[in-house]
């Protein structure tokens, strides 16, 4: 469904935002972002000189590698373009998050991490969506192999990762109670 239409505009600015999960053949996951900002018109930069039409201002990736449980192994992150010369500096910083794991609590433990002056903006927000893509990325491979369909593998007595973490998966929703009944807290 499209937006309705707008007032007459101008777009000025462009941000893509691309995540891939990847199955490795160590039994480990790879869980990539590229994020991409670009101008519609030339602008100059203290550091970078003239920063022409398209030309990123901001690129980044930033690669998770997890293991089953979901915990972080390694950590790559990379900044190809950025409006100061320092940026590139703190891409090291991200190897703190070796050991925490994906789970409940997963924002907040990023930010006691690499939030505010220990990170840059644009990787620690790349590290947010990072655990659903994960979810996505493990989840239906897993069920698959089990010859099961996608929601199969959530019926289980552990209690599911995803509860209470979106309208959908609330304890008194129709989808918990058809997918994991224990944990149903309705009517």
């Amino acid at each position: 469904m499209p937006f309705p239409e707008s007032a007459a505009r101008q777009q000025l600015h462009a941000r893509s935002i691309d995540y891939r999960g990847y199955e490795r053949n160590d039994g480990m996951w790879d869980i990539e972002a590229h994020m991409k900002d670009t101008k519609t018109y030339e602008f100059r930069n203290d550091w970078r000189g003239e920063v022409q039409i398209g030309e990123p201002l901001h690129e980044m990736l930033l690669r998770v590698t997890i293991d089953d449980d979901f915990v972080i192994q390694d950590v790559v992150a990379i900044t190809d373009n950025s409006p100061f010369e320092m940026c590139p500096n703190i891409t090291p910083n991200y190897e703190c998050l070796i050991g925490i794991r994906m789970e409940p609590g997963w924002r907040k433990a990023v930010r006691k991490k690499v939030g505010g002056t220990q990170g840059c903006t644009h990787l620690t927000e790349l590290l947010f969506p990072m655990a659903t893509v994960a979810m996505q990325t493990i989840w239906p491979i897993k069920s698959h192999r089990r010859k099961k369909s996608d929601s199969e593998i959530i019926k289980t007595k552990a209690k599911p990762i995803v509860i209470n973490t979106c309208h959908a998966w609330a304890t008194d929703s129709v989808i918990v109670k058809q997918n994991a009944p224990d944990y149903y807290s309705g009517d």
